[in-house]
């Protein structure tokens, strides 16, 4: 069982600027989208982060509004959060594949995402996963984040050659 295994987690990472944060949350399961965002939230505070909070229809949604976000606005990385419990139809699988896929491409081209989008069998395992005091998967979201835009920023400014120059 997942729950009795030991798991490394790296410390956050520090900054020496101000990070801009953007959470997009969908709520289509309010409960449980409020305490990943409370756990995002928190992580975030933890590293000085300016933190942001746009709400979309559901998960679908969440990599249209991060790449918006990426295009039109001024932040350093984003969280997304949600929730998708599996039905009775293959919706679920659909909502879940495509929107990791394009948060994964998102990220393929530059974006700092960190996914917190939950996807369970059940109302359970979401409770579990979402509570800030459990496992806390909307923290783990916004801590990939937060790293992700570290791995950036020591990064930014260097050039590789082009050519013959060097």
């Amino acid at each position: 069982m997942a729950t009795a295994e030991v798991h490394y987690t790296l410390p956050l990472p520090t900054f020496d600027k101000p990070v801009k944060l953007l959470i997009v949350v969908a709520p289509y399961y309010k409960d449980i989208a409020d305490n990943l965002v409370a756990g995002a939230r928190s992580v975030g505070a933890a590293c000085g982060a300016e933190v942001d909070l746009v709400e979309v229809p559901g998960a679908l949604e969440i990599p249209s509004a991060i790449a918006l976000a990426e295009r039109l606005a001024d932040y350093d990385g984003y969280v997304a959060l949600g929730c998708v419990i599996r039905g009775e139809t293959t919706h679920y699988d659909t909502v879940c594949n495509d929107s990791s896929r394009a948060i994964s491409l998102l990220g393929l081209q530059g974006a700092c995402i960190g996914n917190g989008i939950l996807t369970v069998e059940n109302r359970a395992q979401a409770e579990v996963r979402a509570d800030p005091a459990g496992q806390n998967k909307g923290g783990g979201a916004a801590a990939a984040a937060l790293h992700l835009i570290a791995l950036s920023r020591t990064w930014a400014g260097k050039t590789k050659g082009i050519g013959f120059r060097p």
